[in-house]
């Protein structure tokens, strides 16, 4: 009797369990819009170790602090908590900071606190000129733009193929390129969202290529 009543609660949760699950997202796991495609790659940037990083191949959340990256440690913070904690484990997954040349050891003071926090392995600081800087940003033709410290507290989301994403059809501000991390309600709302899309578009593209390929699957 016990496992007939537990076989119909389980019949009757996971149903609704999957559909509260889907239906967490505005987009409801569809394609995450593209809003840019190809954008600029980071050749001239550099990690304080001298390593290179690249957009190609990774899901990105990518940031611009130029040289004013001591006043965003909250916005870091705030995008650590909400974001990098619960979705940094995710394999293709990086966060990328832009930063002015000069900012590197305010860079190991923040290294140092985010570490109580979690892992910080998927975290990458790089390093230019502010010329570099606007170039990147300027090559992703969004409708924002960079302070004079080439900072900005928004945060974009760039997938495999350098594509920018966002959404084209935003019910309050329609074309949305980046997600002001300065703001809790937009992290929950918005960006936390739409990270959910991109990496349910990409597991499912996974899965769907392994189906077709079961030789190559894990």
């Amino acid at each position: 009797m016990v496992k007939k009543y537990l076989v119909l609660g389980v019949l009757f949760i996971l149903p609704i369990t999957l559909y509260l699950f889907l239906s967490t997202g505005v987009n409801h796991f569809a394609k995450l819009p593209v809003l840019t495609n190809n954008i600029k790659d980071l050749n001239n940037f550099s990690t304080v170790d001298g390593e290179k990083v690249s957009l190609s191949g990774n899901i990105t959340i990518l940031s611009f602090f130029g040289n004013d990256i001591h006043s965003k440690f909250g916005h870091i913070f705030n995008l650590t908590h909400k974001i990098y904690k619960p979705y940094h484990q995710f394999e293709d997954l990086q966060f990328v900071v832009v930063l002015q040349n000069g900012s590197e050891e305010l860079v190991e003071e923040l290294l140092l606190e985010l570490q109580k926090i979690e892992n910080t392995s998927k975290w990458h600081f790089v390093f230019g000129s502010p010329e570099e800087i606007h170039s990147v940003f300027n090559a992703m033709e969004t409708n924002l733009s960079l302070d004079e410290n080439a900072s900005i507290g928004e945060v974009f989301i760039v997938d495999k193929n350098q594509n920018l994403r966002g959404r084209d059809d935003d019910k309050d501000v329609g074309l949305l390129y980046g997600y002001d991390i300065s703001s809790v309600a937009e992290i929950n709302n918005r960006l936390k969202d739409d990270v959910k899309v991109i990496l349910a578009e990409y597991r499912m593209a996974l899965k769907k290529y392994n189906t077709i390929n079961p030789e190559n699957g894990s």
